[in-house]
């Protein structure tokens, strides 16, 4: 019984596997032309010349990449204590009834489309933390790489990495949650028996689940990267490739959305931003698979 029940399954996962071999094979077919093109450069150089003349075409993505990895370490960066905070207020400490208010809370902003953080961030995020957060680090701090771009219009890497690490949060505190639940209860009344207060089991219970909390943490930054309208709204869209946190920039999402619309008034636009898709692509891909690679893992562990 066992047997014919996989077998009729099979065929699900052979089309999954099968739509993913199919897509990973059309950025590649299509993002051969830029590799003639450029090479190796459309990954190590920061241009982006389109002209009518497709030998005078330059086209290099790394101010994209460096964009995408840039926001999602911040986003990774604040989202990693609120996460924790949230998981562990409510398994320890929430009442029932505010609890089960609180997770839905938190599955209805990881469904919100990602638009609506978009014009939040517009609206007010970005207003925001130009006036109370940029304006006076640049101020006092300018000296400071990370702070030494002046923040004219707020929109930046900062923006961007905020509003990412918002929006990954939920996601990443759902995860952890449910690591903090499967503790053995054994392992709880031992460390209680002990004398120890909450914080204390606190402490040592998310020591235990370490491997866990970064496994849902590289998730959440495999989903940050491949964000676009949200980002495409905040990070401020300009091929700049620096470190400073206050500096207009992009992402590889972004880059794609804002010129796959007029890509085909050129000869070897297209095949970039396919070249920056498959980048994307693999990027996210080996990030998702490290994360549950070490969440699985964790998982048997727990088990055993």
């Amino acid at each position: 019984m066992k047997d014919r029940f996989k077998i009729l399954l099979s065929p699900g996962v052979v089309i999954v596997f099968g739509l993913f071999l199919l897509m990973l094979l059309t950025y590649i077919y299509n993002s051969i032309p830029i590799f003639h093109h450029e090479g190796l450069a459309i990954y190590t150089e920061n241009v982006w010349n389109a002209s009518e003349t497709a030998e005078r075409e330059r086209y290099g993505v790394l101010a994209a990449i460096w964009g995408s990895i840039y926001t999602s370490l911040i986003a990774v960066l604040i989202s990693l204590p609120l996460s924790i905070s949230y998981a562990i207020f409510i398994v320890d400490y929430a009442p029932r009834k505010v609890k089960e208010a609180l997770i839905v809370l938190s599955d209805v902003m990881a469904g919100l489309p990602t638009v609506i953080y978009g014009i939040w961030g517009i609206t007010f995020l970005v207003p925001f933390v130009r006036k109370f957060i940029m304006q006076p680090l640049h101020d006092y701090l300018s000296f400071v790489p990370l702070f030494s771009y002046p923040p004219v219009t707020g929109f930046s890497y900062l923006s961007a990495g905020i509003l990412l690490g918002i929006m990954v949060t939920p996601f990443a505190a759902a995860l952890i949650r449910e690591a903090y639940q499967m503790v053995p209860f054994t392992y709880k009344e031992a460390i209680y028996s002990l004398g120890a207060t909450k914080l204390e089991a606190a402490r040592v219970l998310i020591g235990y689940i370490k491997p866990a909390i970064i496994s849902s943490l590289i998730l959440a930054f495999g989903r940050a990267i491949g964000e676009t309208a949200a980002v495409s709204l905040v990070v401020g869209n300009t091929f700049s490739l620096s470190i400073s946190l206050f500096s207009p920039g992009y992402t590889i999402s972004s880059l794609i959305a804002n010129q796959f619309g007029n890509a085909f008034l050129y000869e070897f636009m297209t095949p970039a931003l396919f070249a920056a898709g498959l980048a994307l692509l693999v990027i996210g891909l080996t990030v998702n698979m490290a994360g549950m690679y070490m969440l699985r893992r964790w998982e048997r562990n727990v088990k055993v």
